[in-house]
């Protein structure tokens, strides 16, 4: 655990050493359950156990369940029937736990929405639920306005 000391960076995914976007990898694979064990997550993503105990303590995707819990989504949606059962049973299936949402009244079209989500039992990242999202007919903007 790094000490008072330590500086963060929040760098771009194509920037870093393909040996640290592994290290996250196995990282995630290991705390979804995709694999029982560190010797399965590092053959999973084709790295060495030494390069997985190298960075493993350093590495920490933006959208961790294990650093975050809640997550704030915004969507912008369009005035038509069904759009919110849509998305609400999307995150269902996919385990995320829908804690709060509000819903304004719709303008020109088009209607803000936020959610509150608590993704710890998720089966899949906050990336990937996104971009789920936004492939929705309907969906027109979706983004992450806050997480905790």
């Amino acid at each position: 655990m790094p000490g008072p000391d330590k500086k963060f960076y929040m760098v771009r995914e194509d920037i870093l050493p393909e040996s640290i976007l592994k290290t996250a990898e196995a990282k995630e694979k290991l705390a979804r359950g995709d694999a029982l064990n560190i010797q399965q997550a590092v053959d999973g993503v084709g790295i060495a156990r030494s390069t997985f105990y190298k960075y493993k303590d350093g590495v920490f995707a933006l959208f961790n369940a294990e650093n975050f819990e809640i997550v704030n989504i915004s969507l912008l949606l369009k005035h038509m029937p069904g759009i919110l059962s849509a998305v609400l049973n999307h995150i269902a299936k996919l385990n995320g736990n829908i804690l709060t949402i509000n819903q304004n009244l719709p303008m020109h079209g088009v209607a803000y929405l936020t959610i509150s989500i608590s993704v710890q039992e998720m089966t899949v990242s906050v990336d990937k639920l996104l971009a789920n999202l936004a492939e929705l007919d309907g969906v027109l903007e979706v983004e992450v306005v806050g997480k905790s």
